[in-house]
């Protein structure tokens, strides 16, 4: 079972946190956040437009509800150890929830030196994607087609998420694209 941090980056895409969120639903891998990584996929979600305060404050209402496991506690002695990139020294501080794995679209924030002495990854979203469906092909097609059924608002079918995915894990749709 993976444990895994997802960075603010993947948590903002609707599709993305999406699929990723019920990939955990499903039992396929357990998340972790800080609330600094909630703040920073609910701010640039409202700075962008996409949400209202009200409704980015829903969300990561929402989000807290249906994984209250998941968010840790990041000490700020714990930040100044870290060695990576400024800005994103608190999300390798979520090493304190004993992840595996970091999933963030900012990998050259997360050079192999900042992160081997915490003997953590980062991955791409595509590539832990990717990486979900070797170990548990069947599943994440379930999930998928699960998650495509229950879009209302617009409706959409299985291929038409995977068409919207392939923008963040174009190898993960075209794995499954090809075997469906």
């Amino acid at each position: 079972m993976y444990f895994a941090v997802l960075d603010s980056c993947v948590l903002f895409p609707m599709y993305l946190r999406d699929t990723l969120l019920c990939m955990s639903e499903a039992g396929l891998y357990v998340p972790r956040w800080s609330q600094e990584i909630l703040d920073g996929a609910t701010r640039n979600l409202v700075n962008t437009g996409r949400l209202t305060t009200t409704q980015a404050m829903r969300l990561e209402g929402r989000i807290k509800e249906a994984f209250p496991t998941a968010i840790i506690a990041v000490p700020d002695n714990i930040v100044q150890l870290m060695t990576n990139h400024p800005s994103d020294r608190h999300v390798l501080a979520a090493v304190v929830a004993k992840a595996d794995i970091i999933v963030t679209s900012n990998l050259k924030h997360f050079q192999y030196q900042d992160l081997a002495p915490w003997q953590i990854k980062a991955k791409s979203p595509d590539e832990f994607l990717t990486e979900l469906y070797n170990l548990y092909p069947q599943q994440v097609i379930e999930v998928l087609q699960l998650q495509s059924q229950s879009l209302k608002k617009p409706p959409m079918s299985f291929f038409e998420l995977l068409e919207l995915l392939s923008r963040e894990a174009p190898r993960f749709t075209s794995n499954i694209k090809s075997q469906t």
